[in-house]
């Protein structure tokens, strides 16, 4: 597995001078995603729960909807100058309507700043989940919304030493954190935490929720509605489209959560 956190020297300037120390860094690697030994996609992330990523960015493509459609997921040959591997390369082998569906003519090329780079035309951006969360009866008290950033927070243990990566956290309506990820990439990070689930065969995520460690873009909402996930909270601000999104997928998306405040952009009658 590669390093999570690199080390560099760095010059500090401050009021009283310059001076060299040690920094941490978050290490953003490639990891390429192979069908058998068909290339699918290639995305910039932080090494760490990689098959939990592969397995959250099949499920937010529409390629598998349950983890019975993914027969295998392992690391193969990705070697360095060295030959040393690298474990930057992963191959998936699926079983029944899974192998059908990725048929499908897709060029994917992520990076760790979007999850949809690689659709190929604007009508493929949006993706009909199969797990709608439209009529999930969940309902949360404001209050504890307010209170999953700081329950997320103390679970980034990466963050706290680099300062440079994005979380997701899986929450009960009750507010106990069942998952949580971090990674460079705010998609990675969701994709890592849904793709846990996926593998423990809680998807439909009925009942849930997901902290954003950032702010809600389309993309995120998407990947939370293909898993069911009626509740998207986020620190920060959500897009335009993430709205529009949310409200057509009968989500619950709340953000700007801080202090004693937070918006609610769309289905409120589930917050109370």
């Amino acid at each position: 597995m590669g390093r999570i956190t690199a080390r560099r020297k760095v010059t500090r300037y401050t009021d009283h001078g310059a001076t060299i120390r040690e920094d941490h860094l978050a290490v953003e690697e490639p990891m390429q995603i192979r069908i058998g030994s068909e290339p699918l996609a290639v995305t910039m992330r932080t090494p760490g729960h990689d098959i939990d990523l592969v397995h959250g960015f099949l499920l937010a493509e529409g390629i598998v909807t349950a983890r019975e459609e993914i027969r295998e997921v392992r690391y193969c040959a990705g070697a360095d100058v060295d030959g040393v591997n690298t474990y930057n390369v992963l191959e998936v082998h699926l079983d029944g309507p899974a192998s059908a569906r990725e048929r499908r003519q897709r060029n994917f090329l992520a990076n760790s700043a979007c999850g949809v780079c690689g659709t190929s035309s604007i009508d493929e951006v949006e993706r009909t989940s199969s797990h709608s969360p439209a009529d999930d009866p969940v309902t949360v008290d404001h209050r504890l919304l307010l209170a999953l950033p700081d329950r997320l927070r103390s679970h980034q243990r990466i963050f706290d030493s680099t300062g440079g990566l994005h979380a997701a956290g899986l929450f009960t309506a009750a507010g106990d954190l069942v998952a949580a990820r971090e990674d460079v990439g705010r998609h990675n990070a969701v994709d890592k935490t849904l793709g846990w689930a996926l593998k423990e065969g809680r998807v439909p995520l009925t009942g849930s929720m997901l902290m954003l460690s950032g702010r809600a873009s389309f993309e995120l909402v998407q990947k939370a509605s293909m898993a069911g996930v009626a509740v998207v909270v986020a620190v920060s601000a959500p897009s335009s489209l993430a709205v529009e999104l949310a409200e057509r997928s009968g989500i619950t998306l709340v953000g700007f959560v801080r202090g004693s405040s937070l918006n609610v952009y769309s289905r409120p009658d589930r917050v109370l």
